[in-house]
């Protein structure tokens, strides 16, 4: 469902978006029209299929050892 939150072309940042909320929340602001970087310790098969269908870049990062 297209909430229409008038996203399309602004850039967000997530975190843990590998799995779980972090996931479902690259998948909703994607569905937006939102420009996302994803952040995770490890790419899954998930996220990597989120980034090839909407503009999500995947950049490796470990918030546990900042």
């Amino acid at each position: 469902m297209l909430m229409n939150l008038g996203l399309t072309d602004k850039v967000a940042v997530v975190t843990g978006a590998s799995k779980g909320i972090g996931l479902a929340i690259v998948e909703t602001l994607g569905r937006e029209g939102a420009r996302l970087v994803a952040g995770s310790r490890t790419q899954t098969p998930e996220l990597a299929a989120l980034c090839d269908k909407y503009d999500v870049a995947f950049v490796p990062v470990d918030l546990g050892r900042v």
